[in-house]
């Protein structure tokens, strides 16, 4: 199964009088199980994928002076029986003094989670410390997580286990020129460790220019630079249990990266928009282009359509190959050509201000062109083997989706969604023979040529407001 089914969810917000913000929501979902064909005998086994399960949020939010704030939130997630049950605490603090000038950002989380094997807690923090208003403004930062921490029963994190420092300062021009309505210049220089053996991974600098022209055109120059070797220790996938210290490091090169992003005055009913990336390291053969470009034309207030195309090549890059050699059980490296190209077609039609229909097609192809595979030594760099055929490891994966609304806004807060979603079929169809269909139009040809699924919605809220029930007389 691919959904997990809804038994109920309700939710409570408001605000008090003194400004203390109240938020409850609580979600329960049914029990799901997978079935299981043998391919021997023919017989069928049931196994449970996902327990009977209560989701619940907590938030407490209190208004400061000077647009600062205070807020806690908790997640709990139960899961019936002896499966995984989760709980995150999370405290929000942003403090501004009377004139705006500086502020302080305080984001500390814990995490524990309750398993068969006892389970284990996990921690982050968020620090931010700057000046964040003027024409010069400046700051530092630092995220820490700890390997073990782990918010994602009810939430998404990134991988885990680091310290990143951030220094920053950017310089706006608010005033008008001869030739620009605004600009901001900014750079900002990145440290970024290991948390649990405090490794080094990376440096980073970036540095960005923003203009706003006279004719409401803008274009954005921006860099980002790795400027040493640096260590990649969640690329190979080793090892997957996240209460054990990463072991295996991928050594990287340094690369520099310049881009050029722009758009068209979007007051016009001919919106474009633009943007072009290089980057380059000192490795043999290894330049990687992107290039994306989109439209939008608003044909009147009611109707609008909208395109756009992004195509990414990277001429060498290095990635899990997602083998394992056969002995030692060691992550293989590959090497190879990465291309992706996403098309997404999309259009609005408004019946009135509160009723519209709206649309959106997206196609995606990813092709991978190996070239070459290493294994990994302890220090992180690589070592090339020839026993395997990298070819006959090659993918050609495919993706679409359609997604049509119609959607009513009958009374405030309140309204009707209908909804159609196809999609093309099962994993299995997803991956086309790349050798009969190498480019991406072959591709996007077959992808109307496989089978797809499809799935209809209705959804019906309706807005109860307290104070009709409690009228004053």
């Amino acid at each position: 199964p691919t959904v997990t089914r809804l038994y109920n969810a309700v939710k409570f917000s408001g605000r008090t009088k003194n400004n203390l913000g109240i938020g409850i929501f609580n979600a329960v979902t049914q029990p799901v199980k997978a079935r299981l064909k043998n391919k021997l005998n023919g017989s069928d086994t049931s196994i449970l994928t996902e327990a009977l399960t209560n989701y619940n949020v907590i938030v407490f939010d209190q208004v400061l002076k000077n647009r600062s704030y205070i807020t806690l939130t908790n997640t709990n997630v139960l899961r019936n029986g002896h499966e995984r049950d989760a709980n995150v605490t999370a405290v929000d603090i942003a403090l501004y003094d009377k004139k705006n000038k500086y502020g302080l950002i305080l984001s500390p989380r814990y995490t524990r989670i309750f398993d068969a094997d006892g389970g284990y807690d996990g921690f982050s923090n968020y620090f931010e410390l700057g000046k964040v208003s003027g024409k010069l403004q400046y700051g530092i930062s630092n995220q820490i997580k700890s390997n073990q921490y782990d918010p994602n029963d009810l939430g998404f994190n990134y991988p885990p286990n680091e310290i990143t420092t951030i220094l920053n300062t950017s310089y706006s021009v608010f005033e008008a020129t001869q030739l620009f309505l605004n600009q901001r210049y900014s750079i900002s220089v990145e440290q970024s460790y290991l948390y649990n053996q405090f490794d080094f991974q990376k440096s980073t600098i970036q540095a960005s220019g923003f203009l706003v022209f006279k004719n409401f055109w803008d274009i954005t120059l921006a860099t980002e630079i790795q400027p040493v070797w640096y260590n990649d220790f969640f690329e190979l996938r080793t090892p997957e249990d996240i209460l054990l210290s990463p072991r295996k490091k991928l050594r990287k090169a340094p690369n520099y990266f310049f881009g050029v992003t722009g758009s068209s005055d979007s007051r016009k009913k001919l919106f474009l928009n633009w943007d072009f990336g290089f980057a380059e390291s000192p490795l043999p053969r290894d330049p990687y282009f992107s290039t994306e470009i989109g439209a939008r034309y608003r044909f009147g207030d009611r109707f609008s359509l909208n395109l756009s195309f992004l195509r990414r090549n990277d001429k060498g890059q290095f990635g899990y190959s997602f083998l394992r050699d056969i002995n030692l059980n060691e992550p293989i490296l590959a090497r190879r050509e990465y291309t992706d190209v996403t098309t997404i077609f999309s259009g609005t039609y408004n019946f009135t201000s509160r009723m519209n229909l709206s649309f959106r097609a997206r196609h995606f192809w990813n092709k991978i062109q190996n070239t070459n595979f290493y294994d990994v030594l302890p220090d992180g760099n690589w070592k090339e083997r020839f026993d395997l055929v990298p070819r006959n490891y090659n993918v050609n994966y495919n993706a679409f989706n359609l997604d049509v609304f119609y959607t009513w806004d009958f009374r405030l807060g309140s309204r009707i969604v209908i909804g159609w979603k196809n999609w093309l079929g099962s994993d299995f169809e997803n991956y086309i023979n790349e050798v009969k269909f190498p480019g991406y139009l072959d591709n996007f040809q077959q992808s109307f040529s496989t089978p797809h699924g499809n799935e209809f919605t209705f959804r019906f809220i309706y807005f109860l407001n307290y104070n009709q029930f409690f009228r004053k007389k």
